[in-house]
C-alpha cells in the first residue's frame, strides 16, 4: 500500500507534490511502479533485514538509505522487530515498512495537516515519535518490574509453599520476557541513534540547522534511554536471582523437614526392630511391664534427636 503526504486528491503522485512516500508492505508490482516513477530505489525486505552497519547505512545518488528494526508492540503479543527502511533525499522521504504502526499514523496525521512539508521535517518528526514510543515501552517495562519486585520482596508468610513457588516461577517467566523485550528495545534505540548521527554527518550540506539540532537532541534522548534500559536489565538479573534464591530456600526447608523426620524415626525403628526379633533368651519378654518399657524406650529415642536439634537451633 502506498501513502503520500501531504495528502491531496490528485491522481498522479510525484515528488513535486509529495515529500513523504510511505510504502506499507509493498508488492513487487508496487515497487516496480514506484522505481519507474521516482529516482529512488525501494529496498527489499531481505535488504532491510541485513545486520551489517554498512548495509544499514548507505548513500546512493545523494540519498541516504537507512534501516532500523522497529518494534510495533500490540498488547501482550510478542514484541517482534519489523525491518523498516528510510530513504531521505533533498526532495523526498520514502519509508518502507511491513507492519502497521501507531507512531507512523500519528506523524502522518500531523504531516497531512501541513501545507508545506519538508522531507527532513517528516524524517525528524518520525524519529522523535519513535523514540517517544520506545520510551513509553521502557516505562511500561519498568512498571512491570516494579510489580514483580513488590511480589518477590514482600513480607507474607501466610501463603502456602506450593502456591509461592508456582507464583515465583511465573514471575521468573514474566521478568525473562521483559528482559527479552528490553534487549530488542535497546537494539532499536542503537539503530535509531546511528541513523540520527549518520544523517547529521552525511546531510550537513543541505540539512537545515534546526533539524540538525533536533537530531542531536534525539541522540541525547536515546543515550538517556539506553542508560535507563541498562539499569532495567540489571534489575531483571537481580529479580531473577532473588526469585531463584527464594525458591531454593523454600525447597531446602522442605528437605530439612524430611531429613529431621527421617533422623528422628531411625532410633525408634531400631528399638522396635530389636524387640521384634523374638529370641527366647530376651529377658524383656518375661517382664510384667515389658510392653510399656518398649513403648517408653521408643518415645525417648524419638525425643532425644528432637531435643538435640532444638538445642542446636536447627529447628
Amino acid at each position: 500500500m502506498l501513502n503520500a503526504y501531504p495528502i491531496d486528491r490528485a491522481e498522479g503522485i510525484s515528488l513535486a507534490s509529495h515529500t513523504w512516500i510511505d510504502l506499507l508492505d509493498p508488492t513487487d508490482a508496487e515497487r516496480s511502479a514506484f522505481e519507474t516513477a521516482f529516482p529512488l530505489r525501494v529496498p527489499t525486505r531481505d535488504e532491510l533485514g541485513e545486520i551489517e552497519a554498512t548495509s544499514r547505512l548507505q548513500i546512493e545518488n545523494g540519498a541516504l538509505y537507512m534501516t532500523a528494526p522497529l518494534i510495533f508492540a500490540l498488547g501482550d503479543e510478542p514484541w517482534l522487530p519489523s525491518p523498516t527502511g528510510f530513504v531521505l533525499s533533498k526532495q523526498a522521504l520514502m519509508t518502507v515498512r511491513f507492519a502497521k504502526s501507531a507512531s507512523f499514523d500519528a506523524v502522518a496525521k500531523a504531516c497531512g495537516a501541513e501545507e508545506k512539508l519538508e522531507p527532513a521535517a517528516a524524517y525528524v518528526n518520525l524519529l522523535e515519535e519513535l523514540v517517544d514510543h520506545l520510551a513509553d515501552l521502557l516505562e511500561a517495562a519498568g512498571r512491570d518490574l516494579d510489580d514483580a519486585s513488590h511480589v518477590i520482596f514482600r513480607q507474607d508468610n501466610a501463603k502456602k509453599l506450593s502456591k509461592e513457588t508456582a507464583m515465583l516461577r511465573q514471575l521468573m517467566l514474566r521478568t525473562g520476557r521483559t528482559s527479552e523485550r528490553m534487549a530488542r528495545i535497546h537494539y532499536t534505540l542503537v539503530c535509531l541513534d546511528r541513523m540520527a548521527k549518520f544523517t547529521v554527518d552525511r546531510a550537513r550540506d543541505w540539512l537545515a540547522q534546526d533539524f540538525t539540532a533536533r537530531l542531536q537532541s534525539v541522540s541525547s534522548d536515546i543515550a538517556s534511554l539506553v542508560q535507563f534500559s541498562e539499569g532495567l536489565v540489571s534489575r531483571v538479573q537481580l529479580l531473577q536471582d532473588a526469585a531463584t534464591g527464594i525458591i531454593n530456600i523454600d525447597q531446602n526447608d522442605v528437605m530439612k523437614v524430611l531429613t529431621i523426620a527421617s533422623v528422628v524415626g531411625i532410633p525408634p525403628v531400631l528399638v522396635a526392630g530389636i524387640y521384634g526379633m523374638n529370641f527366647k533368651n530376651m529377658p524383656e519378654y518375661d517382664w510384667a511391664w515389658g510392653y510399656q518399657w518398649g513403648l517408653a524406650l521408643i518415645v525417648v529415642t524419638a525425643l532425644i534427636p528432637l531435643i538435640w536439634f532444638k538445642w542446636k537451633d536447627w529447628i
